[in-house]
């Protein structure tokens, strides 16, 4: 994405080709799973290609689709692990103590006396809970935060901030 595109989050990915007629296999990552071709267009990761989806029958793991300007299925599979991503403003806003992880990567973080820890550099789920990987300053090593209400009490959204109180010992 070039810093002149809007703010986007991801929504799905392509998981393959879906038959002959250059429908693919659509991942949703949204808690709709269906609410995925209602924030289009969606763009490829990198902002490159925009795509118009229509959702067809659930498959395994998601549904099959057509896109826009997908009309083969060595197309459809030349897309296979794509990224689709929906601009943030065509998003539902998220409700009280959601949010989206576009929204918090790039927070910078302070320990409750005001002491900054770093940076959001990405929030990752790896099956049990979401946890911060926080970017530290002057070549420190990254490390993972768990991003529980008790560890991160106070997200401010507005001030691009927010408060994480980490176990003794998790940053040294």
């Amino acid at each position: 994405m070039k810093n002149s595109d809007p703010p986007r989050v991801c929504v799905g990915a392509i998981a393959g080709a879906y038959g002959v007629r250059g429908e693919v296999r659509l991942k949703s990552f949204c808690a709709e799973p269906q609410a995925v071709a209602d924030y289009g267009p969606l763009w490829s990761e990198d902002g490159t290609r925009s795509f118009t989806v229509t959702l067809g029958a659930a498959v395994a793991q998601g549904f099959a689709a057509r896109l826009s300007g997908v009309a083969t299925r060595e197309e459809a599979d030349a897309l296979r692990g794509v990224r689709l991503c929906a601009d943030r403003a065509a998003l539902p806003d998220p409700g009280e103590d959601e949010f989206y992880h576009a929204d918090l990567i790039g927070l910078e973080v302070f320990d409750p006396g005001g002491v900054s820890l770093g940076r959001v550099k990405a929030v990752l789920n790896h099956g049990a809970s979401d946890l911060l990987e926080l970017a530290r300053p002057a070549g420190q090593a990254s490390v993972l935060v768990p991003f529980t209400r008790a560890i991160v009490p106070t997200i401010d959204l507005a001030r691009g901030r927010l408060i994480a109180d980490p176990p003794e010992g998790l940053i040294e």
